[in-house]
């Protein structure tokens, strides 16, 4: 584990996956039988940029109706999280929705941001500290998806409490929610924290469809570049004009699925492994579960919470949860 200060200001971890692992899950994904790429690499330096431009399309209301809800009803928020926390972000990217809640408590122990994307995570730390001098800011280069490894709480007095904004845990399928949850239930009953998430909810389709395929091509943008990425980091030789953006949402299964569809018969050679595409193929990129209610409570359940408050907007686009363990 490689720890240094990033300006003076903030301390970084970096436990970053090799790049090598980015390479080895391309070609693994490019070669099952119905193609995959993992979700959790669009976050490079441009794939963050990206998507905090998608944060502030008009089509997806996610950001703005979380935002909202966070802002309305950040005392109330306040007083579940505790002037003495430290707060722990998973997928923090640029750290903007945790300075509504650093601005509502009277007094923060810590706040840790937790982020796959290393320079856009140093870059926003660093400003974010710079902004509250005097809060411990700590940064922790992983992936949390793959274990919790916090070093930074080893020196921090606070009570942690976990912040998951922003519906990343529709990433998950239901199965494997309920181990994320699970293992941060673990973590937190050690020290009776708790956990404010962001969960997106089920709603008409066409309001899914065009937030997650935008009049502007900027979603389309952040799905390619996953190719523009794999093309830099493994010279994968992708041809960028014979891939298309295709996101949809599947009723069936309560998901949006994102996927890049081939326009055309074509090969691409990585690590000396020529890997075909049919016209139409698809590398499913990306889902995005959404719940009801009800669902989500019994996913918590499973998981080894429970429900403290909750706040949802009136249009029930959007809710925010404050779980405790049980």
């Amino acid at each position: 584990m490689n720890s240094r200060l990033i300006d003076k200001l903030a301390t970084f971890y970096d436990l970053e996956p090799e790049i090598e692992d980015f390479g080895e899950a391309v070609v693994k994904g490019l070669s099952s039988e119905h193609k995959t790429l993992p979700c959790k690499f669009f976050y490079d330096l441009r794939g963050s940029q990206l998507f905090d431009e998608i944060c502030e399309l008009e089509e997806y209301y996610v950001t703005r109706t979380e935002v909202n809800l966070l802002k309305e009803n950040a005392a109330e928020i306040s007083q579940c999280l505790g002037d003495n926390c430290h707060l722990v972000e998973f997928g923090s990217g640029s750290s903007t929705k945790v300075r509504i809640l650093l601005d509502a408590l009277q007094q923060a122990a810590g706040y840790t941001a937790i982020d796959i994307s290393r320079d856009h995570l140093i870059a926003s730390c660093a400003e974010l500290a710079e902004s509250y001098p005097g809060l411990a800011v700590s940064a922790v280069c992983t992936d949390y998806s793959e274990a919790l490894e916090i070093p930074a709480l080893g020196s921090s007095s606070g009570r942690p409490v976990a912040f998951f904004p922003g519906s990343s845990l529709g990433n998950f399928d239901a199965k494997d929610a309920i181990v994320f949850l699970g293992r941060v239930a673990a973590f937190l009953s050690q020290s009776g924290g708790g956990l404010l998430i962001g969960v997106d909810l089920k709603k008409d389709e066409a309001i899914l469809n065009a937030a997650y395929d935008d009049a502007k091509g900027v979603t389309a943008a952040f799905n390619l570049n996953l190719l523009v990425r794999a093309n830099a980091e493994i010279d994968a030789g992708f041809d960028l004009s014979g891939f298309r953006h295709k996101a949809f949402y599947n009723a069936d299964i309560g998901r949006v699925e994102m996927h890049l569809v081939s326009t055309k018969k074509q090969s691409v050679t990585i690590d000396g492994k020529t890997i075909d595409f049919e016209p139409e193929e698809r590398i499913h990129t990306e889902n995005s579960y959404k719940y009801s209610l009800n669902q989500f409570a019994g996913i918590c359940q499973e998981a080894g919470f429970i429900s403290s408050k909750l706040w949802c907007d009136a249009d029930q686009l959007f809710s925010v949860h404050y779980l405790e363990t049980a």
